[in-house]
């Protein structure tokens, strides 16, 4: 069982890495998850485990993709894509940071796939209607997209799994975010000056001021006798809009603190948008079956279910083992160590069931407070930050890789990985060693 387990772990992983003939992510994820079903080395009371872990994150990310189908249905994309080419003023430079400023408060005013969802189709927009080569848009979109996904670290409602993991080890949001909020988005900076170093000489200096082709979609309730005043209400609208996402994002804070599932407040707040748009467009809400990307969430149960398996053939005990010694020594060995060991897992097999893994580790090592607390947080920045060395390291990326195909925006796996071998070790580093000293100050 536990070699059958580890060779159907290797053979899928191979298998997502290759992806022949561009099959999609998720198919051999769900073949890897069958295999390790049939072997026996996870039974059916675990995927009932399983489920009742995922099913939270798992609603609260359909949720989030519907409010960003609804937003993209009010014609909130392109209404952003105005504003980011009107901000520029001309500039190849100053686009290249406003890209990166609005990726970092859409994973705040949302999270981190829910961002990917809203701002990638926007810079794609953006782009293509500038008229930009392809190696021209790649600066943009790739530190748009691995800055939108690392921003996840520094506030715990940011990422799913990082609230599914801080139950595990009973730290409250308060707590997280004192302890990590400054070290991480230090970290933020710090690899956002790394990417601007790495592609400034391929950023444009000159973009397009006046953008065409960013016209609103044909069915929007604002329609005014004079394009002023239409300009005048679309931006009120939208900002209402925005005022709405904000205050739901705020719910989920405060229900995390009150005990209300995150998820029904994420329901709640997208099934009143998506009322919001039905009285408005008259568009029924049947259009989220096709336009969802359920592919995402297979692929996370399987890769659940594979890593599940690894668990139950000993991967637990031995990681206690290995690790005990090095996370206990000393807080810095502890940040440093759990932040290496959960960017290794997660570049291997995605970064949900590598911090599950790697949460379950801490929890069964017996360490001190402040000590499980530094490495719990030690493994949100490996799985947030450090995970984008791979495409699969997160579903946030395997989303981005999507959305930018559908844009017709050509980038290989080899291409984004020359960019993160560079960037991503230093930052990650870096952010482990702030959180360390920070943390240290702090206490």
């Amino acid at each position: 069982m536990v070699w059958m387990t580890i060779l159907s772990f290797l053979v899928t992983l191979i298998f997502i890495l290759w992806r022949p003939r561009g099959v999609n992510e998720a198919i051999p994820a769900t073949v890897g998850a069958i295999l390790i079903l049939l072997i026996g080395s996870v039974s059916l009371s675990d995927l009932g485990q399983i489920t009742e872990t995922i099913s939270g994150a798992a609603i609260t990310i359909i949720a989030t993709i519907v409010m960003a189908i609804v937003l993209e249905s009010f014609g909130f994309f392109h209404w952003v894509a105005e504003k980011l080419a009107a901000k520029a003023r001309g500039s190849g430079i100053r686009l290249f940071w406003y890209v990166n400023l609005l990726c970092f408060l859409m994973t705040l005013f949302f999270n981190n796939d829910g961002s990917i969802l809203i701002t990638t189709p926007i810079l794609v927009m953006l782009l293509n209607n500038m008229g930009l080569k392809n190696h021209q848009k790649i600066p943009y979109l790739l530190s748009g997209g691995l800055i939108a996904t690392a921003s996840s670290a520094p506030i715990g409602v940011s990422n799913i799994v990082n609230l599914i993991a801080l139950k595990i080890v009973h730290m409250d949001l308060y707590m997280h975010t004192a302890m990590m909020f400054v070290p991480a988005t230090l970290g933020l900076l710090f690899l956002a000056g790394l990417l601007f170093l790495r592609f400034y000489k391929a950023l444009p200096r000159t973009v397009p001021v006046k953008i065409s082709g960013l016209t609103a979609p044909a069915y929007h309730p604002l329609k005014t006798k004079s394009s002023l005043s239409l300009d005048k209400e679309r931006s009120r609208f939208m900002r209402n809009i925005l005022l709405f996402v904000f205050a739901v994002r705020i719910s989920l804070f405060v229900a995390s603190f009150v005990g209300i599932p995150v998820s029904v407040m994420a329901v709640f707040g997208s099934l009143v948008l998506l009322g919001w748009r039905w009285f408005h467009l008259k568009i029924p809400p049947t259009d989220m079956l096709k336009k969802t990307p359920w592919y995402i969430l297979v692929f996370a149960f399987s890769m659940y279910v594979i890593i599940y398996g690894l668990h139950n053939i000993g991967l637990t005990a031995w990681l206690i083992d290995f690790m005990h010694p090095m996370v206990s020594g000393s807080l810095l060995h502890a940040s440093v160590m759990m932040g290496t060991l959960l960017t290794i897992l997660s570049n291997l097999f995605n970064n949900h069931p590598a911090l599950m893994i790697g949460t379950l580790t801490l929890t069964n090592m017996h360490l001190n407070p402040l000590t499980l607390k530094i490495s719990y947080l030690a493994s949100v920045i490996g799985s947030d930050m450090g995970a984008l060395l791979l495409p699969m390291g997160t579903l946030a990326t395997l989303m981005w890789m999507h959305i930018i195909r559908r844009g017709k925006v050509k980038i290989t796996w080899w291409q984004y990985v020359k960019i993160t071998l560079v960037v991503i070790p230093p930052a990650t580093l870096f952010t482990l060693v702030v959180l360390y000293y920070w943390v240290s100050w702090l206490f």
